[in-house]
């Protein structure tokens, strides 16, 4: 017994299973090796003034801090990574699916259990009959001794202790090991997955802190605009009453008001519903003694790109590395299906002791084993294993097509947000320009207003153009930092995998 179970059990371990997956090749890049970079859109001179060289760090050195440095803003993006319930959903997500490959890597190996078993069981004898001698053939009444049958029972006991496996399958030709590998690249998935909620997370933190920003500065600019005007609007009632200026200035000057009242009103909505969405995103209130945030047109909010982005660094967009995983997941499905076509090994071996005597039980005598190898040829499956390679082989394609068009989806993105960077900058130096003016002749017609020298409309109109420029002023400013929001997204986390702003 002991040679053959040893022999068994080293063809076992020993079987180096053969793989028939096919052999992975990375689909070539369907973009561009470079981002464009022609045309004004991505020639901006103050772009190119503003950008810093590129300071080479390690790679797991690089995070969501060193791109946005506004302590308040920190402050909030680390509550939403401890309390954001997405996130939380995304990481358990992980340990599900590791789970999962677990389960299926335990495939690779025989599952052994130990069994003990005692069966008592009694068996029914009957004995012998027998019958007393004819009765007396001229006696009255006589009668014969009755038959008597005497019931016996026998006990047969059995004692058992095994140790064994049942139906492994030998992974002669990688089925399994294929379906592990392939179980794997799902799990590997899932953490690219749970990487990119992550920064996702981050980049809706940011962007719903810079809308708040933005629509205080609105509120502010509409509160001044309304303190100005009501003044503005005293003093040509007063013309008025005086006989100085017209009805007409005087109903020009209350349409000023309501103006910025209403314009007030609707930016203090906004704020209100900014910090909702903030607490929500956040998944916690807010503290109240967060740290001193950055103003919006004065101070860094984050740090600008440096220059020299390569476009290498779609490698590392998570969402890139997971569809790649899933690709690597479908490849290895392809070995599973093929492996189909072969022959499939299952073995149950045990060896154990069985005696009818508990004492003898664990005796040399007293040893049994069983070693049952079953091959399962497939001949006919009416075309169900070519139906699950097609089925496989169909699977990678989709998948390959998926990987290029997320390549291409995040190369886009990168462009769109580099393009927009450039031109922002530009508009914004403008936007600011126009609006130093508007508030020089703001205030020199109001000066000739007070003075008799020109009517209320002239006054007007420039202070309706500084208002609506400043406005503009503002909202650029947030669209310029949510577009480095969203390069910090479309570049997977960060400026670079090798380099941070210096």
């Amino acid at each position: 017994m002991r040679p053959i179970a040893s022999a068994a059990l080293a063809l076992i371990l020993g079987l180096a299973g053969c793989t028939l997956d096919p052999a992975y090749q990375r689909p070539a890049l369907p973009t561009a090796s470079q981002y464009p970079s022609a045309g004004p859109a991505y020639q901006s001179d103050r772009a190119h003034r503003q950008a810093k060289p590129a300071k080479k760090v390690a790679a797991n050195l690089i995070g969501w801090r060193a791109v946005f440095t506004d302590p308040r803003l920190q402050t909030l993006i680390g509550l939403a990574l401890a309390n954001n319930r997405d996130l939380r959903i995304a990481i358990l997500g992980i340990a599900s699916s590791q789970a999962q490959f677990r389960s299926e890597r335990a495939n690779l190996f025989p599952l052994i259990t130990g069994t003990g078993e005692a069966t008592l069981q009694g068996n029914p004898t009957n004995a012998a009959e027998t019958s007393a001698a004819p009765s007396s053939a001229t006696g009255y009444g006589g009668s014969a001794a009755p038959s008597a049958s005497a019931a016996t029972h026998t006990i047969s006991r059995l004692y058992q202790a095994n140790l064994g496996f049942t139906s492994f399958e030998l992974d002669a030709f990688g089925k399994v090991r294929s379906q592990t590998r392939s179980q794997f690249e799902l799990y590997l998935s899932t953490v690219e997955t749970r990487r990119a909620t992550q920064i996702s997370l981050v980049a809706e933190v940011a962007n719903d802190y810079i809308a708040l920003l933005a629509d205080r500065e609105q509120r502010s600019i509409a509160r001044q605009t309304l303190a100005a005007q009501t003044r503005s609007y005293g003093i040509t009632n007063a013309m008025f009453v005086h006989g100085t200026t017209t009805l007409l200035s005087l109903r020009e000057a209350e349409t000023t008001v309501d103006t910025a009242r209403a314009s007030l009103a609707q930016y203090t909505r906004a704020v209100a519903q900014d910090e909702n969405a903030l607490t929500f995103v956040v998944g916690a209130p807010i503290p109240a003694d967060l740290p001193q945030g950055a103003d919006l047109l004065h101070e860094a909010v984050m740090a600008d790109l440096p220059a020299g982005v390569p476009s290498s660094l779609l490698t590392q967009r998570p969402d890139i590395m997971a569809a790649e995983h899933t690709l690597l997941a479908a490849n290895a499905l392809i070995g599973a299906a093929r492996a189909a076509f072969f022959p499939s090994i299952a073995l149950t071996g045990s060896g154990g002791v069985a005696s009818s005597a508990l004492n003898a039980l664990f005796t040399p005598a007293a040893e049994t084993w069983l070693f049952e190898p079953i091959v399962t040829i497939p001949i006919f499956s009416w075309g169900q294993n070519q139906a699950n390679l097609d089925y496989a082989r169909v699977q990678k394609r989709i998948d390959i097509a998926s990987y290029e068009r997320t390549i291409e989806t995040a190369f886009r993105e990168v462009a769109d947000s580099l393009a927009a960077r450039g031109t922002y900058l530009d508009q914004l130096e403008a936007q600011q320009r126009l609006a130093d003016a508007y508030g020089d002749a703001y205030r020199i017609a109001d000066l000739r207003f007070r003075a008799g020298a020109d009517g209320y409309l002239t006054t007007l109109d420039t202070q309706q153009s500084l208002f609506a420029a400043e406005q503009t002023l503002v909202s650029l400013k947030a669209a310029q930092l949510q577009n480095l929001v969203t390069l910090y997204k479309a570049l997977g986390g960060g400026w670079t995998a090798t380099t941070v702003p210096g």
